[in-house]
């Protein structure tokens, strides 16, 4: 895996490169001089849990023969105050699954990517606690 960042202006602004040609841009805040342009970093590290479950939940259901016609993902969380470097400490994750979906699979295929397969969970719940909830729309 590669990554390349150059920056965009004279502060904070950066554009992040993957080995594909894959663009993102990031930001600082603007309490320190960024322009709030993109997302922060922390931002990102949020955004990378969202697709890293979704993607794993979804690959799960598709196994299951589960009939997802679409998934959302809303975050939110704490992070520690008055410190830096300051960590997440509670990160909440609340999936909206749409589909005729059985909910005994959904919870397995949601369990089983936060508890053991989601990369970023792993990293992320090392200093945070990572709860979840759900719901199911048809």
């Amino acid at each position: 895996m590669k990554i390349e960042l150059r920056r965009l202006d004279d502060a904070f602004h950066m554009e992040a490169i993957n080995e594909f040609g894959h663009t993102i841009t990031t930001d600082g805040s603007p309490d320190i001089g960024g322009g709030n342009k993109a997302f922060r970093p922390m931002q990102l590290m949020l955004a990378g849990l969202g697709s890293c479950s979704a993607i794993d939940i979804i690959h799960l259901l598709r196994k299951q023969r589960q009939p997802l016609e679409d998934i959302h993902v809303a975050i939110n969380a704490d992070r520690e105050q008055d410190k830096t470097p300051a960590l997440f400490t509670d990160i909440h994750v609340h999936y909206t699954l749409k589909g005729d979906l059985q909910i005994k699979k959904v919870e397995r295929a949601i369990s089983i990517s936060i508890e053991k397969l989601c990369s970023v969970a792993k990293i992320l719940e090392k200093t945070a606690r990572i709860t979840w909830s759900y719901e199911i729309v048809v």
